[in-house]
């Protein structure tokens, strides 16, 4: 039996042996690229969104902490998302890239409307995602895989990173996997948490528990 951590206990500082994932959801992407589904498609963040949501970027550089660990995947969204929070205050420091955190790769399916591809799916979308978790583009993941490489990565982090805290720029699908693992629930239910542009999710390991700190934390 495991000893009891106490970390029920509100307090804003972490006990021994934990590493803290600050997962932001990149920035709104282009509006002619939102009229379709892009999933690993390369699009860029919106040009009046970026200039009407400079405070959100202002919060994010007030709020985050200091390290030097900062994490993108290889799409331009996340990387100008966080050059913007660094650009709004927080200071520059080295972006690299990992993917475990991308997206769910929709195969086949990347670039279709939302309308066409309701012919094609086996099963009935999720009622806050495109499809259900099981459901599997030609050439493509499902949201199960998501949920396998972010929630290998998050344990591979957690014992590199041991005590420190982690930024990572990443996309909706991939932390509502991150929240399915870290509260053992299925991915499916994890689809229904809100994650909008731009908030924190705030995930913690702390020895061998995980821990869920805040969800879709925004200004």
């Amino acid at each position: 039996m495991s000893n009891n951590n106490f970390s029920f206990i509100d307090h804003p500082d972490s006990i021994g042996d934990t590493t803290r994932f600050w997962f932001i959801r990149h920035a709104i992407v282009n509006e002619k690229d939102r009229s379709y589904l892009y999933g690993t498609k390369d699009v860029p963040i919106c040009p009046t969104h970026l200039k009407k949501q400079q405070t959100y970027y202002q919060f994010l550089a007030k709020k985050l902490p200091k390290t030097q660990l900062w994490f993108i995947t290889s799409l331009s969204r996340t990387r100008d998302t966080a050059l913007q929070i660094q650009k709004a205050g927080y200071g520059s420091e080295n972006l690299q890239i990992e993917n475990a955190f991308l997206e769910q790769n929709l195969g086949a399916w990347q670039g279709l409307s939302h309308v066409t591809v309701e012919k094609h799916r086996k099963f009935s979308a999720h009622p806050f995602w495109p499809f259900s978790a099981e459901e599997t583009p030609p050439k493509g993941e499902n949201m199960n895989d998501v949920h396998q490489r972010v929630s290998c990565k998050m344990e591979e982090f957690s014992k590199i990173y041991t005590n420190k805290d982690i930024i990572v720029i990443s996309h909706g699908g991939a932390i509502r996997a991150a929240l399915a693992y870290a509260s053992k629930i299925p991915i499916n239910s994890a689809l229904s948490f809100a994650i909008y542009n731009l908030s924190i999710t705030l995930i913690e390991k702390t020895r061998e528990h995980w821990h869920i700190i805040t969800v879709n934390d925004m200004i």
